[in-house]
This record gives structure tokens, sequence and C-alpha cells, in this order.
């Protein structure tokens, strides 16, 4: 992806295609989340939110982690 590929919203799916394209790793939105979360970034209520989840969900990888960050760096949403 080019710069200037990057005038309309950062969704997660290209958040996604972002760090595929650039670390070959693939990112489940959770883990996007969790990121965003980690920074204090504002986050939307989901439609399908529970009150209790049904199992324990492992955190994010530090290297997918790392990965994340850099790809909201790129789309402009942390510094």
């Amino acid at each position: 992806m080019d710069k200037e590929e990057v005038t309309e919203k950062a969704t997660y799916q290209k958040i996604k295609d972002y760090v595929k394209e650039k670390y070959g790793l693939n990112v489940h939105t959770k883990y996007i989340a969790e990121v965003k979360r980690k920074h204090g970034l504002p986050m939307h209520e989901a439609p399908n939110n529970v009150d209790v989840p049904k199992r324990e969900y492992p955190y994010c990888p530090e290297g997918k982690v790392k990965a994340i960050e850099e790809a909201l760096k790129y789309f402009g949403i942390i510094i």
C-alpha cells in the first residue's frame, strides 16, 4: 500500500489487510480492538457483545501487537 491510498477511514478490514500484506500475519479483529484499548482509543459498542464470555480467550501475541501498532501508525490513528 502506498501512503496516497490512505485517504479514507481505516476499517478493521483495512488494518487486517495491511498487516497481512506487510508482515504475512493474520490478525483477528479482537486483537485489533485489544491494541486500540491499550492505547486508549475510543471504541464503539459491539452489537453482539455478551456480559459473560463462554470461554477465556488468549491475549494478542507480542509480535502481532507490534504489527497492529505499526498499522495504526500507518493509518494515522496513533503516533
